[in-house]
């Protein structure tokens, strides 16, 4: 891309609204200008911006984003099939297994959740589409991590915020490349409590026609009620029987 054809002023706004999330909903301009590397006055106008347009609110010290921006999110959601073409998948899937089933894609070090069918919470938060979690230590990111060229999955561990969630994280660089190693030889990833105490999951890569990983699926269990050793011979095999389905379906 040319750098005239680069507009930095949406590049910006969008920084802004980016720096909102769970454990920041409502900032201040000097918190939003600490979290984005924008000056002060650059951060002001941003969020004046958002407030004139209706993705933002603010009473006056602090700014706080509106259900507008899910527009945003629905848009994406609406024009893409891929969704709405997992969606039945995932339904018929967990209520197989008895336990939540989830898809994502990968973006950038994190993965977004674009379709799930929940059983019961297993996390703290509350998953749905559009959720984010890092890949680096989630099941349905080791395997878009371990689905890509090994020094691109390298680079975005490179980029990630490797860090200890629980006791059981594993955060060693070797630990991981190891861990994306296996997963490209054996075809899925599990994590034991790495991402959250309590919470144990399985995923396998959805593959095209033509053999491009273009999302994982995954299933979610709590650890008190499942064994990560049988994981494997309890819900991998429903979980290639839905694989095998969407191959077909997806080009």
């Amino acid at each position: 891309m040319k750098q005239t054809d680069f507009i930095g002023g949406l590049a910006k706004g969008l920084k802004v609204m980016e720096a909102f999330g769970s454990g920041q909903p409502g900032m201040t301009i000097a918190q939003m200008s600490e979290a984005t590397g924008l000056d002060r006055a650059t951060a002001r106008r941003c969020l004046l911006t958002l407030v004139e347009l209706g993705y933002a609110r603010t009473d006056g010290k602090h700014f706080e984003l509106t259900p507008k921006v899910l527009r945003l999110g629905t848009a994406y959601l609406s024009a893409t099939p891929l969704p709405q073409l997992l969606q039945p998948h995932l339904e018929a899937l967990s209520k197989d297994v008895g336990q939540s089933a989830s898809a994502s894609v990968l973006e950038g070090t994190e993965i977004v959740y674009i379709a799930r069918a929940s059983q019961r919470r297993v996390m703290s938060i509350n998953l749905m589409p559009g959720s984010r979690l890092p890949a680096w230590c989630a099941s349905m990111g080791r395997v878009l991590l371990a689905a890509l060229p090994p020094d691109q999955a390298i680079a975005l561990l490179d980029r990630s915020d490797i860090r200890p969630l629980t006791p059981h994280t594993k955060v060693a660089r070797n630990d991981l490349l190891e861990e994306l190693a296996r997963v490209r030889t054996q075809g899925y990833a599990i994590i034991d409590q790495e991402l959250e105490l309590g919470l144990c999951s399985i995923a396998v890569p959805l593959k095209d026609s033509r053999g491009r990983t273009v999302a994982a699926l995954n299933i979610g269990a709590p650890a008190a009620a499942v064994t990560v050793s049988d994981m494997p011979s309890d819900y991998l095999p429903a979980m290639l029987r839905v694989q095998e389905e969407l191959r077909v379906l997806l080009s």
